[in-house]
């Protein structure tokens, strides 16, 4: 059978392999002129720093299979992600556990009035928060909230916080310990060369007739199937309106040695007008004594346009609604299927991408075993 994959990152570069494992023809699209997506990787070329082009990724999972998965196809070192960040003037690290407590309220309390004091600072009226502010007040009180999130979050959306979902602080962990490991998943690492040579290897399989620099658009061959990681709005030609997207602008520069001595520091106050600097040759410790430079980006963080990265869905009120009409009409197509974080305009972490394209293989083998194959529109549910 041929099928058209559309998109060179994790999701489709999996779902590519599988399908030329099986002695399927592929025809892989991505319209820019590298692999990997946001996953980008590639040699700094004033420096030689292995730079994340699309901002930092950390690999952290609690799915064996997603873990062993990748390993298949690349050296994973040991990384933990240390986050600092300044607000106030002041460094602090991240996420908020005990060190961050005592650090900020300037006390030496042990975990269990640690949390006593935290609960007694946390609004007990909100029962059932709504909102990223409301789910912040009844975590950690207004002093925590105020000096870590409620400028932060409002750079980063471009929203009050009052306007975003609960759901987003829920992803952000609480510790009354000395533990400042960003992810509690047990497997967590950084590929040895990059993303971008574990996605090379993913498709190092004959069958695959891999097309960089080449939009679906501009294709006009008839396929059996298509698998499509693009956003899912503009596989209809935006005919119900444009699904809203954070975006983001790195501004770069260079140092000699070591500029800020660890990979993150989240800027939290409102007034500064970038989110962070990341300093790229930290997420590689093993290497970084190799350079005698290093590389940083400041990151802006804005509202998509139309020719802009899509980063980060909204997923507010209004763009739930079009979502919804997207995937009626998804639905109703014949010989497509939607999936990754485009494509289900859902905001995943690169594990569950990968994980969620792991499952559609053994979905996929399973319809086409049928005697009408049918594949399914999506593999997940996108609402």
């Amino acid at each position: 059978m041929s099928f058209c994959v559309v998109g060179a990152g994790f999701s489709g570069a999996i779902i590519a392999r599988h399908l030329a494992e099986r002695g399927h023809k592929v025809t892989l699209l991505d319209e820019r002129p590298h692999l990997g997506g946001n996953c980008h990787t590639e040699r700094d070329a004033e420096t030689g720093v292995m730079v994340h082009r699309y901002g930092p990724h950390i690999f952290h999972t609690a799915d064996q299979h997603a873990w062993d998965y990748v390993r298949r196809f690349g050296t994973f070192q040991p990384y933990v992600n240390r986050v600092k960040a300044i607000s106030g003037g002041r460094v602090y690290t991240l996420p908020v556990n005990l060190l961050t407590i005592n650090q900020f309220f300037g006390t030496t309390m042990g975990p269990k009035e640690a949390r006593a004091f935290i609960d007694s600072k946390a609004d007990k009226s909100i029962t059932d928060p709504r909102s990223f502010e409301e789910q912040a007040l009844s975590m950690i009180g207004p002093e925590l909230y105020r000096a870590f999130f409620y400028g932060y979050t409002r750079k980063q959306w471009g929203l009050e916080p009052t306007e975003l979902p609960a759901s987003i602080l829920k992803r952000l962990p609480l510790r009354f310990n000395y533990d400042d490991n960003y992810f509690s998943h047990p497997y967590q690492g950084m590929p040895e060369e990059g993303y971008t040579s574990v996605i090379r290897k993913i498709l190092d399989v004959d069958g695959i007739d891999l097309r960089l620099s080449c939009p679906f658009e501009s294709v006009e061959e008839k396929f059996t199937h298509t698998f499509y990681t693009g956003p899912i709005d503009r596989y209809f030609r935006f005919r119900l309106g444009r699904l809203g997207y954070r975006t983001l602008d790195f501004e770069r520069f260079t140092d000699d040695g070591d500029h800020q001595g660890t990979a993150v520091i989240n800027y939290c106050d409102e007034q500064i007008p970038f989110t962070r600097i990341s300093e790229h040759k930290h997420f590689a410790p093993w290497e970084q004594d190799r350079f005698s430079k290093t590389v940083c980006f400041r990151e802006y963080s804005r509202l998509a346009g139309e020719n802009d990265i899509p980063y980060y869905p909204i997923r507010l009120v209004s763009e739930k609604r079009m979502l919804d009409s997207y995937i009626a009409l998804a639905r109703e197509q014949k010989g497509v299927s939607f999936l990754g974080r485009l494509g289900t305009y859902r905001y995943l972490d690169m594990d569950v991408t990968i994980s969620e394209a792991l499952a559609a293989c053994n979905k996929i083998d399973s319809a086409l075993q049928a005697s009408i194959p049918e594949l399914p529109s999506f593999f997940v549910d996108p609402g």
